[in-house]
């Protein structure tokens, strides 16, 4: 039999999971939910000794109160915060538990505390020690006061969730103890024995797809995501599926416990990562100069020469290497470009965790302008270019684009924050920013295999594009994923970045179809 413990998240208790339970039940699982002191438990919330501790041993209680019967598997399911005790109390009781299910949540790690995971990054900022007026005498007495009815989306989407089930879910939300956000979780690595499945709720901006495409890219910190044990389901929905569409969780929770869902595939080691396979063309060689984190492609010109920046997408981790300047699909944009006779820019920005959101438009900021000063380069004639999650920081140069300013390129890019980032309070909104655009060109490269959490990002762009008039060429690739310049290597592929190329050269240089030199647009 089958003993599902169910563990609430961030200012919420037992009553959360009533009708998720009640389902279960009635498919016969014994289920038994978590109450977190000081959110439904006997302590008040304000006691300062409630830590993340003191929730890791409400969930040992739990499951030593389950009979220890050879034929009971525990299926430990943690939401949202949830899962920092219920994974502390499974690296405790590891021979205990067959299955740990991550409900969209994160993947907590040894000596890192909960904040971490919180979404909310000007919250994270204040609670590690920066200062701000909103809940400052609650935080002073040591809780977190719970949202208004009106700020839920702060901390994941409310997408699906009935009225109704939202004024009951504010009603019911408690303060939740600082101590349980602030204290490092311990761990001994015992639970990373324990099969786990991934629950992804695609209305909150994950999917099984971006899960992918990042184990791809190589990061040694996701490789345990392709262990065999190790599986996903998704559902279409926000944060709250117990609110939003319980029926459903219940029959992915039944599924998970049978061992079944999607699993990974593996990096292929011995081909490398999709993002450092050739660029689809053949490009010139061209000199490069490099200033610091700031590489120049350079034309064969006497005169100064347009240039066009091009910013990578992320986050990257800081630690990747080869970083992305020299990844072959930015740098055969680059030579590109050079061999077209503009000044191809790359740039190494600082984007290697969602809060790097403003130092990387600073970065961008200044590459612009140590270009613009060079002697080689026309200062009045700049294009920039940006890519994947990179596009949000095309809200600045959308919202007051300077005169020097003669393009505005993207291709397959991050246009909005995703609900689960936690940048509700942020400027960087192209699709926003889109109606001070003036009469900026914009180019826009979009792939037909996107996924679906960014295409929206587009779509929601283009809206906004249209209703102000804004001046947007869209270059459609039918059958393009993202990151299309190295993976899908077709004659779709070759047409569209070749299409892009003279529409960017042409708003550069102003002649509206490029140089017509021919030298950097390949044939392969």
């Amino acid at each position: 039999m089958t003993a599902f413990i169910l563990v609430p998240g961030m200012f919420t208790g037992t009553h959360i999971w009533q009708d998720t339970a009640a389902r279960l039940t009635a498919a016969g699982a014994e289920v038994h939910t978590v109450a977190l002191t000081g959110l439904d438990g006997p302590r008040a919330a304000t006691d300062p000794a409630v830590d993340l501790e003191t929730h890791i041993a409400d969930v040992l209680a739990v499951v030593d109160s389950v009979g220890a019967a050879e034929d009971r598997r525990i299926v430990l399911v943690g939401h949202d915060y949830g899962i920092h005790p219920a994974v502390g109390a499974a690296d405790r009781r590891a021979e205990r538990i067959g299955r740990i299910v991550h409900l969209d949540s994160g993947l907590p790690r040894d000596g890192v505390p909960a904040l971490a995971a919180v979404p909310d990054q000007t919250l994270r900022d204040r609670l590690a020690g920066a200062t701000g007026a909103t809940g400052a005498a609650d935080e002073a007495r040591g809780v977190l006061p719970p949202p208004a009815l009106d700020e839920w989306p702060r901390w994941g989407s409310t997408a699906g969730v009935p009225d109704a089930a939202l004024d009951r879910l504010t009603a019911l939300a408690a303060p939740q103890p600082l101590g349980t956000l602030l204290q490092p979780l311990r761990l001994s690595g015992a639970a990373g024995a324990v099969p786990t499945t991934g629950v992804l709720c695609t209305g909150n901006g994950t999917s099984i797809e971006l899960i992918q495409m990042l184990v791809r890219l190589g990061d040694p910190a996701l490789r345990p995501l392709t262990d065999p044990r190790v599986t996903f389901f998704e559902l279409p929905t926000g944060h709250w599926p117990m609110l939003s569409c319980p029926g459903e969780l219940t029959d992915v929770l039944l599924r998970a416990a049978a061992g079944e869902g999607h699993r990974l595939e593996a990096a292929d080691d011995d081909a490398g990562p999709g993002h450092l396979q050739p660029f689809l063309m053949d490009v010139p060689d061209v000199p490069r100069e490099r200033h610091g984190n700031v590489d120049l492609y350079l034309p064969d010109a006497e005169e100064p020469r347009p240039a066009v920046v091009l910013v990578h997408g992320g986050p990257v981790p800081a630690d990747a290497r080869p970083t992305p300047r020299d990844w072959p699909g930015l740098t055969g944009y680059a030579r590109c470009l050079a061999g077209d006779g503009a000044v191809g820019v790359l740039l190494d920005h600082r984007l290697h965790d969602l809060g790097d959101y403003e130092r990387a438009a600073a970065d961008v900021a200044a590459a612009v302008e140590l270009v613009r000063a060079d002697p080689r380069v026309d200062g009045d004639r700049i294009a920039l270019w940006f890519f994947s999650g990179g596009g949000l920081i095309a809200a600045d140069w959308l919202d007051a684009p300077p005169a020097w300013l003669r393009c505005l390129a993207a291709t397959y890019p991050v246009l909005a924050p995703l609900p689960n980032w936690g940048m509700s309070e942020t400027r960087l909104r192209p699709a926003r920013a889109v109606a001070n655009a003036g009469d900026l060109p914009v180019v826009l490269t979009r792939v037909g295999l996107e996924m679906p959490e960014l295409a929206a990002t587009v779509e929601e762009f283009l809206a906004a594009a249209k209703d102000c008039g804004a001046d947007v060429e869209v270059i459609d690739v039918p059958h393009g994923h993202h990151g299309f310049e190295t993976i899908d290597v077709t004659d779709e592929s070759r047409t569209a970045v070749r299409h892009a190329l003279r529409t960017v050269l042409g708003h550069a240089f102003g002649t509206g179809t490029g140089t017509g030199t021919g030298t950097g647009t390949g044939t392969r």
